[in-house]
C-alpha cells in the first residue's frame, strides 16, 4: 500500500475501543482527526507517546481535534493500557492489522539493523471532510506528540505532566 499523502480521501474503518463499542471514522466528520498508529500497548515507547497524547487532550480538543490510537492488540489488552496509565484518549483494536495496511501502517521496517514486517509508527491527520491533511510515517515515540503541534502550528504551552494511576 502506498503512502497516504495530503489530500488523499482518508481510508473508513470501523473498529473496536478498549470497552468493546464501534467507532467509525465516519462518525468524526466535521471534526479533525488525529490516527496514530503504535506497535503495542504496555510498552515503554508506546506507553510515552499515549500519555503524551492523553496530556494534550484537551488543548487538542479545544484546537478541534479527536485523538485515535489504533494498535493490533485486542481490546480487552488496550483497556488494561487505558487504566494502568490512566489514558484519555481512545484506543482501538485492529488485531488483524488491515486498517494499518490501508494506511500504510504496516510493513517492512528497520529493527535493531534488521529488516523486518511490522507495525510502522505512524500519525494521520483527517480534515472534517475525510481527506488527509497530514501523513507522518517512521515517528519517534519520544517528543512526537510536541512535534505534531508545531506541526499543526498549535499553541505549544506546557501541559500537565501525566501521572499514570
Amino acid at each position: 500500500m502506498e503512502r497516504l499523502s495530503p489530500g488523499d480521501t482518508a481510508p473508513e474503518f470501523t473498529l473496536t475501543d478498549d470497552r468493546g463499542e464501534q467507532v467509525a471514522l465516519s462518525d468524526l466528520l466535521g471534526r479533525k482527526v488525529i490516527v496514530y498508529f503504535y506497535p503495542a500497548a504496555l510498552t515503554p515507547g508506546c506507553t510515552k507517546q499515549a500519555c503524551d497524547f492523553s496530556d494534550s487532550l484537551e488543548s487538542l480538543r479545544a484546537a478541534g481535534y479527536e485523538v485515535l490510537g489504533i494498535s493490533p492488540d485486542k481490546p480487552e489488552k488496550l483497556a488494561k493500557f487505558r487504566e494502568k496509565e490512566g489514558l484519555t484518549i481512545t484506543l482501538l483494536s485492529d488485531p488483524d492489522k488491515r486498517v494499518m495496511q490501508q494506511y500504510a501502517a504496516f510493513g517492512e521496517k528497520k529493527l535493531y539493523g534488521k529488516t523486518v514486517e511490522g507495525v510502522i509508527r505512524s500519525t494521520v491527520v483527517v480534515d472534517e471532510d475525510g481527506k488527509v491533511f497530514l501523513a507522518q510515517y517512521n515517528v519517534k515515540a519520544t517528543g512526537h506528540v510536541a512535534k505534531l503541534r508545531k506541526d499543526l502550528a498549535l499553541n505549544n504551552a506546557e501541559e500537565e505532566p501525566h501521572n499514570g494511576a
